[in-house]
């Protein structure tokens, strides 16, 4: 009898452990998704507050951007330029080819308006207005430009112009591009003239409304695009730039060398429903206070980070405060700079001080399960006994 409980004992165990990993999976595991299908030659996707890589397809392989060049050139221009500043049209911006707002020489437009141009209508003349009202010459503003992107940790472009019309030298990556646009829309003057859809313009040979090139803002309206833009040469393919925000989650997606609009607009949704559909929406609140050592420190805002739906975030704080969020692989997914709260703790603090909440959460789901097991345990265990004395 004795050997008959013991067995029936095990075999409890045993159905415990099984229930009890399977129930850990469910609540740490992330749910496995299948990464999209694209046919442009390179492709990114990345959330447009933490960085974080969702997907990439070639990232890093140097390519024609075409009139995202363009993105690179209205940043710029903001942040180097006084916008109400007066630009006098010259000779050169009047003749440059391709896509143009149609300025005249000698008509005089203020710096704000080149840029709208620049973006929504993709002109090329008032690309070369800007390079040359900033710099004096498109020689000096490709020094320059150059420059500015290294200094906001951009790598692996080099451009010689501020259009995007091809040169064998004028490259970039789908990567680069993606930085260029998160640190680009970090400005608010910047935002708003992306996220034109049309614009009044009343030039001196031209008065006319223009209207965004990027289809998913007009034609093929897609639910949360916040911005786009749009670029073609032969040498480049079809190259897109989308950014999106819904439910809390904002995106940026760069395609490169799409052989057909179609594609590059597929590509784009693909990516877009990859993230929305997938993805959730997650964040540190204000003031949390992390200790460390006889360190403390705090979130001086609110931290926002997105994350596969289900997926398990672990923290790793440094002695100097600098907090990183890592997956279940131990991968990083965010990294965010605290605050020093100026503040002494007790030295007896453990790794555990820097857990994540939800992991903590997890554990005490589990000890509660456990809790619940070990009673039916005991209750089945002195039904048996008292079966047994009777």
């Amino acid at each position: 009898m004795e050997t008959h409980l013991i067995k029936k004992v095990a075999i409890l165990v045993v159905i415990f452990l099984i229930l009890g990993s399977n129930f850990v999976y469910r609540v740490h595991g992330a749910m496995k998704v299948e990464s999209p299908l694209i046919s442009s030659e390179a492709a990114i996707l990345i959330d447009e507050k933490t960085g974080r890589i969702l997907y990439e397809k070639n990232p890093n392989q140097k390519m024609a951007p075409a009139s995202l060049t363009k993105i690179a050139t209205a940043i710029y221009a903001i942040e180097k330029g006084n916008l109400e500043d007066i630009v006098t049209i010259s000779k050169n911006a009047r003749e440059v080819e391709g896509t143009r707002v149609f300025l005249e020489e000698g008509e005089k437009v203020n710096l704000r308006k080149l840029i709208q141009g620049l973006l929504v209508n993709s002109g090329n003349d008032a690309g070369i207005a800007i390079a040359e009202h900033l710099d004096g010459s498109v020689k000096q503003f490709s020094t320059s430009i150059n420059k500015y992107l290294e200094n906001i940790g951009i790598q692996n472009t080099n451009f010689v112009n501020p259009h995007g019309l091809y040169d064998p030298d004028h490259k970039t990556t789908a990567q680069d591009l993606a930085k260029i646009t998160k640190y680009a829309m970090q400005n608010k003057e910047f935002r708003k003239i992306f996220g034109l859809k049309e614009l009044n313009w009343d030039g001196k040979s031209w008065d006319t409304t223009l209207y965004s090139h990027h289809k998913l803002m007009r034609e093929r309206p897609y639910e949360g695009i916040t911005g786009g833009k749009t670029g073609y040469v032969d040498e480049s393919g079809i190259t897109l730039i989308t950014t999106a925000t819904r439910n809390d989650i904002s995106v940026i997606v760069v395609t490169l060398k799409a052989q057909t609009e179609d594609m590059a607009y597929n590509d784009t949704i693909e990516l877009l429903d990859y993230a929305f559909e997938n993805f959730e929406s997650r964040n540190i609140p204000m003031g949390k206070i992390y200790k460390i050592d006889e360190m403390s420190f705090k979130t001086k805002e609110k931290l926002d980070y997105i994350v596969l739906q289900h997926e398990t975030v672990s923290q790793r704080i440094s002695g100097k405060g600098h907090l990183e969020l890592l997956n279940q692989n131990q991968d990083t997914i965010a990294s965010f700079q605290l605050e020093n709260a100026n503040s002494k703790i007790n030295k007896n603090v453990t790794h555990k001080d820097t857990e994540d909440s939800n992991l903590n959460q997890d554990a005490s789901v589990y000890t509660k399960f456990s809790v619940m097991f070990i009673f039916v345990l005991f209750i089945y265990l002195k039904f048996i006994r008292k079966k047994k004395l009777i």
